[in-house]
C-alpha cells in the first residue's frame, strides 16, 4: 500500500494560518503495510534526577518512622513513609530501589556527582575531566531516528554548566554534554510548531488561530475512529491547558539567579511559580511522548550545592532555598522539612506516571505507562554521600518490568543522620558494598529492545525488576 507524504503529514499534524499543531498517533492510521498486522511496540523511556540526596535519620531517631526516605520493609511487604506517600496508589507500578551506586564516585563528595548519573563514568573529584554516554543517549541511538527528535534534554537551569556542576543529564558518545533546554515556551513551540517557510507566527491562545486548527480538526475527526476521536480531543484539551501553564510560566524565568548576597525572603515568588513551572517541564515530556515526538527524555530538576535558579523550587512548599534543607536536619524539624519537600517532588512524580497510565496507548495496546520505562533517582543518599542512591523505578511493564516491591539492597542499618560537623559520611570508610547501578542499566537497556550486555562498569544484571 502506497502512503502519500501529504497524507502522512496530515495525520502528523493539524494546519491553520501559519501554524501547524504536532497530532498524537492514531489507531486508525497504525498500519500502512497491512491493516492486519499488530503495530509494533513504542518503548519510551524518561529520567528525572533530583539534587542534594534525601532524608535519612537514622533508626533510633524519632523521624525515621514518617521522613525517612526509603520506605520500611522489604520485597513486596513494604510501607512507604510520608516522603513518597503520594505514590501509594500506584505501589503496583513502582519498584523503590536502595544500596546501587557507581564504584567510580563512592568516594566523592555528592556534589560532584550528577554528571555521571547516567554515565557511570570516572568523572573524579577536581582535574581532569572525562566522561563517557549516557544511559539515555544510549537508547535513543537506536530509536532516535524514528522520531522528529532524537532525545528531549531538559533541565531547571539549561544548559550544560559546568564539570562537576552539570545542567544537564545527558552526555554523547564522546563524553561531551548535550544542552538541556529550560525555557518551556521554546520547548513547546519546538515540539509542537512545525517550522516551515511561514512558521515565523507561533502557536498563540489567539482566537483565530485556535479557529484554524479546530476546523482542520473537524476534518480530521471524521476520518477516525471512535476510540481516536476521544483521543483527539483529550489531546487538544491537554496542549490548551498546558499552553495555559507555559504562558504562567514565563514569570519564573524572569526571577534573578539566585546569589549569596541578597536577601531571598524578600524576593517576590509566590508558591505557584516553582509549581507551575515544575508541572509544565513534566507536562510537555507527557505530550511529547504522546505525539511520538520522542520516545527518550531526561529532566534534572536541580543542580547540585544550590547554585541556580533550581534552587528556589521549595518555594512550592514554603521553604526558602532547596539546597539548605539538606544542611538543616540537624535542627528541630528539619528532617520533617526536607520530608515534605520530598514528599512534593513525589506528588509531581507520582501525577506524571498517572497521567501515563490513564492514558490509553496511540495506535497500541494498554496504556502509556506499560511501555514507558521512567527512572527517578539521585547520585546522592543521606548528606553528601555517593553511595546508596535513591532509586524509583515505574512503569514497562509491557518490557517485563514486575512492580510493587521495594528492592533494599542497603541492608537494615545504612548510613545516616544529620551532619553535625567534622568528617562528613562520604568520607567515612566503606563498611558495605554496593551494587553497581550499571547492572541496573544494561537490565534496562535490554528490555528497552537494545542488544547488550554491557553498560559502562556493570558485572552482570538486574533480574529482580
Amino acid at each position: 500500500m502506497k502512503t502519500h507524504l501529504a497524507s502522512l503529514d496530515r495525520r502528523r499534524f493539524l494546519h491553520g494560518s501559519g501554524v501547524a499543531l504536532a497530532l498524537p498517533l492514531f489507531e486508525s492510521f497504525s498500519g500502512f503495510a497491512d491493516a492486519a498486522e499488530e503495530p509494533a511496540r513504542k518503548s519510551r523511556f524518561a529520567c528525572f534526577y533530583l539534587p542534594d540526596g534525601v532524608p535519612m535519620p537514622l533508626a533510633k531517631d524519632p523521624a525515621h518512622k514518617d521522613w525517612s526516605w526509603f520506605p520500611h520493609g522489604n520485597g513486596k511487604k513494604f510501607t512507604f513513609t510520608k516522603c513518597l506517600e503520594p505514590l501509594e496508589p500506584l505501589r503496583s507500578e513502582v519498584t523503590v530501589l536502595s544500596g546501587l551506586s557507581h564504584p567510580s564516585v563512592r568516594s566523592i563528595h555528592g556534589h560532584s556527582n550528577a554528571d555521571q548519573f547516567l554515565t557511570g563514568a570516572a568523572t573524579g573529584p577536581r582535574g581532569g575531566y572525562r566522561n563517557s554516554i549516557s544511559l539515555d543517549q544510549e537508547f535513543a541511538a537506536h530509536v532516535g531516528d524514528q522520531t522528529r527528535f532524537s532525545s528531549l534534554v531538559l533541565s531547571t537551569d539549561g544548559g550544560t554548566g559546568t564539570p562537576r556542576g552539570a545542567h544537564t543529564l545527558s552526555f554523547n558518545r564522546g563524553g561531551r554534554a548535550i544542552p538541556a533546554e529550560h525555557r518551556p515556551k521554546q520547548i513547546f513551540d519546538m515540539l509542537f510548531v512545525k517550522s516551515d517557510g511561514n512558521a515565523a507566527r507561533r502557536l498563540a491562545l489567539s482566537q483565530s488561530a485556535l479557529d484554524d486548527l479546530l476546523a482542520d480538526a473537524r476534518s480530521l475527526r471524521r476520518t477516525l475512529s471512535g476510540r481516536d476521536q476521544k483521543t483527539l480531543d483529550e489531546y487538544l484539551q491537554s496542549v490548551r491547558d498546558t499552553e495555559i501553564k507555559v504562558e504562567k510560566a514565563k514569570r519564573w524565568m524572569n526571577i534573578p539567579l539566585p546569589k549569596v548576597d541578597v536577601d531571598h525572603l524578600k524576593l517576590d515568588i509566590t508558591p505557584e511559580d516553582p509549581k507551575v513551572y515544575l508541572q509544565t517541564m513534566f507536562e510537555l515530556i507527557y505530550l511529547a511522548f504522546k505525539t511520538d515526538s520522542t520516545r527518550v527524555a531526561t529532566y534534572q530538576l536541580g543542580r547540585e550545592n544550590g547554585v541556580g535558579i533550581s534552587d528556589y523550587l521549595a518555594r512550592a512548599v514554603g521553604f526558602n532555598l532547596t539546597h539548605q534543607l539538606s544542611h538543616n536536619t540537624k535542627n528541630p524539624g528539619g528532617w520533617k522539612n526536607f520530608g515534605v519537600y520530598c514528599r512534593f517532588i513525589s506528588e509531581e512524580l507520582g501525577r506524571f506516571i498517572s497521567k501515563l497510565k490513564t492514558t490509553p496507548e496511540p495506535a497500541g495496546k494498554g496504556n502509556m505507562l506499560d511501555n514507558t520505562l521512567v527512572l527517578f533517582g539521585s547520585a546522592s543518599s543521606a548528606f553528601h554521600l555517593s553511595r546508596n542512591y535513591p532509586l524509583i523505578l515505574a512503569g514497562g511493564k509491557n518490557m517485563g518490568f514486575k512492580h510493587g516491591q521495594y528492592l533494599n539492597y542497603a541492608g537494615d542499618n545504612p548510613a545516616g543522620g544529620p551532619w553535625n560537623g567534622g568528617r562528613e559520611p562520604w568520607q567515612k570508610e566503606i563498611t558495605h558494598e554496593d551494587i553497581p547501578l550499571s547492572n541496573l542499566f544494561v537490565t534496562m537497556l535490554q528490555r528497552l529492545g537494545v542488544k547488550t550486555d554491557r553498560f559502562s562498569d556493570s558485572t552482570g544484571t538486574l533480574k529482580a525488576v
